[in-house]
């Protein structure tokens, strides 16, 4: 008869302790890898998504400032346009009057203000010396584009052929101040001054924040 050996001790199941913690280990360093993989991914989305915005921050600041030019008004009373380094103060067609409206660069970027439409030379003069005693606290003025650190501005008369700064001497021209009237009339009535013309052309160059410069130019056609 064969004989029967008692069976041996079993090997229990389960893991052992260095298993267990080398499992651990692993998954440490797969956590740790996938967490910098997504933390990568949401810095690019968040770096591409602040260049969308300001992208489309520039956009909308270019058109305005396209529809500012396009709108310059002659009144004969206040400059149409007036470039002070720091600042541009213009006068623009509204369907309601004609507006004074300035751009203002300062330490944190650059600023568009607004008067209200006006329909008479007084009230037009009333509004251009408000534009001169601006300090950056009233309500209508707005920082439109954060971080430009710099700007010109070159403006193109007459026959010119070339951009020249806008603070230098342009077309000067003769005209009679209004004692009353429209605001946009150029109507007779009062002592002979003289002005600078309406450029046919402005050249706007912005330095934003992060270098380079942004060059924008504009053909003005004035009726």
């Amino acid at each position: 008869m064969p004989t029967r050996h008692p069976p041996g001790p079993q090997r229990p199941h389960g893991f052992t302790l260095i298993e267990v913690m080398v499992a651990l280990f692993i998954f440490a360093v797969m956590s740790g890898m996938a967490w910098q993989g997504i933390a990568s991914v949401m810095r690019t989305r968040d770096v591409a998504q602040a260049r969308t915005d300001g992208l489309m921050r520039l956009q909308t600041v270019m058109a305005q400032w396209e529809a500012d030019l396009k709108g310059l008004a002659d009144s004969g009373v206040v400059p149409g346009l007036d470039f002070e380094g720091p600042l541009v103060r213009l006068t623009r067609r509204q369907a309601d009057g004609v507006q004074v409206v300035v751009w203002t660069l300062r330490s944190d970027g650059l600023h568009r203000w607004t008067a209200p439409a006006v329909t008479t030379s007084a009230a037009l003069q009333e509004a251009w010396l408000r534009s001169l005693q601006l300090v950056g606290n009233d309500p209508a003025d707005v920082l439109v584009m954060p971080g430009v650190q710099g700007w010109q501005l070159y403006t193109m008369h007459g026959s010119d052929t070339t951009w020249s700064n806008a603070q230098s001497s342009g077309d000067v021209m003769a005209s009679a101040t209004p004692a009353s009237g429209g605001a946009g009339s150029g109507s007779s009535g009062g002592s002979g001054t003289r002005r600078e013309a309406l450029p046919k052309g402005v050249r706007l160059v912005v330095e934003p924040a992060g270098g380079g410069t942004i060059t924008r130019d504009l053909r003005l056609v004035h009726p």
